[in-house]
Parts: structure tokens; sequence; C-alpha cells
């Protein structure tokens, strides 16, 4: 099919190499006059593309629903259609990484948590530095704020070290009701069990094979992996540890999620206690305290 904008230009050689009138022109291109010497009122909007190719060149694997979001955040007033042809006009698209295809199984439902810090996950991540030397990562993520509570980085993470980093987010937060893990060695062994019957916390073991079960940790290890350790050459493990912790820190209190009506992980937090803390003012107001002299009881 071929553009209006072609069309305009084919008129314009005939009319300037063929010597032909434009109205003839336009017939035999198939536009009609109006459209021939129609100019566009558009406004080239050049801070706002401006804009928007900063913000893609700082957050490279961001799409455009994303940056729209960052973009009203600022103040912007725009259309998301308009972010959109903006976006693409300028060659920002993300491109798609190619993921392992996974079969089709039934997937297991997990009660939703209701609350900060009532259920947790766990999982490891690994990567490598410039050198060759393996790392792994440590990821631990509330299921209900979807905070990333902690990264831990070294080149190993054994029991005892999963329980140091357990005990200092105690210190920190206190602990949940239940932590969602898989059946690594790590999670399995001695250590953490004793500690977890220690606690009282209830280690939830996926069903073997079905990391689909552990959804909240895998969401985050993909968006980790995409965002962080495949943007990053990592030269020494503090390197790592340093580029790892800032990331940590943007994604809870920048980067914005769809399933948490375009907020922050820190944000939805701090919106949640704002809500119960009104429902608790409310509840209060709705059953006040009757001090009345028939119901207040004076001792003698």
């Amino acid at each position: 099919m071929v553009s209006p904008q072609a069309r305009r230009e084919a008129v314009g050689i005939l009319t300037a190499e063929r010597a032909i009138g434009v109205t003839r022109a336009c017939g035999l291109v198939g536009i009609s006059r109006s459209m021939y010497g129609y100019k566009s009122c558009r406004s080239p909007a050049l801070e706002l593309r401006s804009r928007i190719a900063e913000l893609a060149a700082m957050k490279r694997r961001y799409g455009y629903r994303r940056i729209h979001v960052l973009l009203r955040r600022e103040g912007w007033s725009v259309n998301h259609k308009r972010t959109y042809r903006l976006y693409r006009e300028q060659g920002l698209m993300v491109r798609k990484r190619k993921r392992k295809r996974i079969g089709l199984a039934e997937r297991l439902v997990l009660p939703a948590a209701q609350a900060p810090d009532q259920s947790w996950s766990m999982d490891y991540v690994a990567d490598g530095l410039i050198d060759g030397r393996k790392l792994r990562a440590l990821t631990i993520v509330d299921d209900f704020t979807r905070e990333c509570l902690a990264i831990e980085v070294d080149t190993s993470l054994p029991g005892s070290r999963v329980v140091a980093v357990l005990e200092r987010l105690r210190d920190l937060r206190g602990l949940p009701a239940s932590i969602t893990v898989d059946h690594g060695p790590e999670f399995e062994g001695q250590v953490l069990d004793a500690w977890a019957y220690k606690r009282g916390v209830r280690l939830a073991f996926i069903r073997p094979g079905k990391p689909v079960d552990n959804c909240y940790i895998e969401s985050f290890n993909g968006r980790f992996r995409d965002e962080c350790l495949n943007e990053h050459w990592f030269i020494t493990m503090q390197h790592a540890r340093s580029t790892i912790e800032a990331w940590r820190i943007e994604y809870n209190t920048e980067r914005t999620h769809s399933s948490l009506d375009d907020l922050t992980p820190e944000e939805f937090k701090e919106a949640h206690a704002s809500r119960r803390s009104a429902d608790r003012v409310r509840k209060n107001l709705g059953n006040p305290v009757s001090l009345t002299p028939d119901s207040t009881s004076i001792p003698y």
C-alpha cells in the first residue's frame, strides 16, 4: 500500500518533470487536491522527544509503557498513544531476548499474601566476573509489596550464609510467617531447617521441578538478569556488589510495577500502611468508647 507522503512526492515529480497540472497529476496518482496541499499542524514535540530518548538511554530495558509512566510521574501531560508514536519514530524498541520454551503444565495456585512481611520468597541467580570467576546471588523478595529485601553476592553462599542474611533482615524488619524456596541443597540443609524451627518460620518448598510455584522470585530474577546482570561487566567482586546493590535500591524506589498500580514497591508499601491506618481510625470512630456516667463505674 502506497503511503500518502509517497503519493504527494509522485505528484511533485509529475508537475516538475512532465509539466502536468496539479489537478491532473493528483487524478493520475489517485489522491485529492486537498490531500496534496495538506500541511501537518502537529507539534514536533522536540522536548518530549528528547526526554523520551534520555529515559530510554538511561533505562535500556524499559519499554514504552514504563517510560510513559516515568513521564507522567515527572509531570508530562501526554497520552500513552503519543508516547508510543514518538518512541517508535525514534527507533527505541526494546529487543526481546529469546527465552527457553516451557512446556504446558498445571500451575499450583498459591495463596496471595495480604500484608507486607507475611510471606517471602528466595532463590539463587548465577553469573560471572569478567575474568571468568563465578558468582552467585541470593535474592529475597516480599511477595506482597514485590520489594527486594536483600541480594547477597559472593562466590559461595552455603546455608550458614543464608541464615546470616535472614538474621540481618530479622533485626531490620522482623521475619515472615513463611518463606517459599526450591529444593536446593542450601535450602534443604540442616542449618536452615534448624534456624526455621527455632524462629518459628515455615519453609514452603515448591513441587520438585515446578519453578512456577515460586512465581514471585522467578519473575524478579528475570528482571534482575535482564536489567542488571546482562547490562554490566563485573570487574571485581566488590564492583559486582556495589552495582547490584545500587540496582536493588533503584528497583525498590524508582522502578514502577504495573501489578502495583504503577507504583514502586516502596510507594505501594507506604500506601498500604496509610490505608491500614485509615481503616483503624474509621473503625474506632464507628465504635466510640462510651464515657457517660451510666456506663462508667466509679469505685468507692
